[in-house]
């Protein structure tokens, strides 16, 4: 079973210029095109962008400087993790994964760095956390923007001076880790309103790796969907031999707000959906009511931004303005100053 039969251009512009409803796509040798043996497993596709990535994965995977990994949900982050593990001097320790935003927060302490016997609640053995179970090896944290600031400060110490303590233990315990991290969230912007440390962000922020979306290079979509056509076809024992030009030219097309993780599952429905050899999409299927690159988050004035800033700094010092640990130290200001600021922006304090 193969896609051998199907006759398409390399170049995906030239699917325009097909008006025949009737013309397929060769694909034959493009496995060889878009996956050449680099070491970047699952990684497919041959823009500019795609390989400057690469470019940065194959320099920084050869050290042991942390990598953060700036993109969209569903741009292949984890992918990329993988490929600095494997082109690292650690590609024959352990690669752990962990996703900070799948963990509950009362969890995610534990998860991170184990607990003791005893230690809380339920706590009737011991548990090895996923930064121990890394030593020697490389740790890969999805979505740190969402792990809490109560946290935050354990982190950046496996960072900064490579030693944790169990929850519960009062011993300290040496770590030898290379974390990678991924993130889709704006964390300076995190930064400004309190919601994550800046000390911790320039820790992680040495080496940091754009990922393009899919929308920015449309010249590797014919090459993901023949790749996804062909798994889900072995998978679902169905046989695809024709993709219309028609067909390829709406998804080269189509914006992809959910990236490669959108493209595959919309290809995996057609797949099912498929009566005979030929994949059909459904239209429907490519009129997605997100728009792309939306976070969800509405724009913001100067004045919101500062206002939730200042109320974010005054709750970690428990409405304390003055003194060396005040909101107005932290803020850089002086009291009369932050004090005429919360009077303009509205900020009062909640009532106990």
């Amino acid at each position: 079973m193969g896609l051998n039969s199907l006759i398409y251009p390399l170049e995906y512009e030239d699917l325009r210029l097909h008006t025949d409803p009737e013309i397929t796509l060769d694909i034959e040798g493009i496995d060889e095109a878009a996956n050449p043996d680099t070491g970047f497993a699952g990684i497919i596709g041959r823009s500019s962008g795609l390989r400057r990535v690469q470019q940065m994965v194959e320099t920084v995977a050869r050290g042991d400087s942390t990598v953060l990994l700036l993109g969209e949900t569903g741009t292949g982050k984890e992918l990329l993790a993988r490929a600095i593990h494997s082109h690292s001097p650690r590609r024959d320790r352990p690669f752990v994964k962990l996703n900070c935003a799948a963990i509950p927060t009362g969890l995610l302490e534990s998860e991170l760095f184990g607990h003791e016997r005893g230690a809380f609640t339920g706590a009737i053995t011991q548990k090895i956390g996923r930064v121990e179970v890394a030593d020697q090896g490389s740790l890969f944290l999805d979505e740190i923007g969402d792990i809490p600031l109560e946290l935050q400060p354990k982190l950046l110490r496996v960072l900064q001076e490579r030693e944790f303590e169990r929850l519960g233990s009062t011993r300290t315990k040496k770590i030898d880790v290379r974390v990678v991290a991924a993130t889709h969230r704006d964390l300076e912007g995190m930064i400004l309103k309190g919601e994550f440390r800046s000390d911790l962000y320039y820790r992680l922020n040495v080496f940091p790796i754009s990922i393009p979306p899919l929308r920015e290079r449309p010249e590797d979509i014919p090459l993901l969907v023949e790749h996804f056509v062909q798994e889900s076809a072995r998978r679902l024992n169905k046989t695809i031999e024709a993709i219309p030009s028609d067909t390829m030219a709406a998804l080269t097309d189509y914006q992809w707000p959910g990236n490669i993780r959108e493209l595959e599952n919309v290809i995996e429905r057609a797949v099912i959906l498929s009566r005979s050899s030929v994949l059909r999409v459904p239209r429907r299927d490519l009129q997605s009511r997100v728009s792309a690159g939306h976070s969800g988050a509405k724009l913001e004035t100067l004045a919101h931004v500062e206002r939730e800033h200042i109320r974010a700094v005054l709750k970690q010092t428990r409405w304390v303005l003055s003194g060396p640990g005040g909101a107005a130290a932290r803020l850089g200001m002086n009291r009369s100053t932050l004090y005429f600021r919360m009077k303009k922006l509205g900020i009062v304090r909640p009532c106990l």
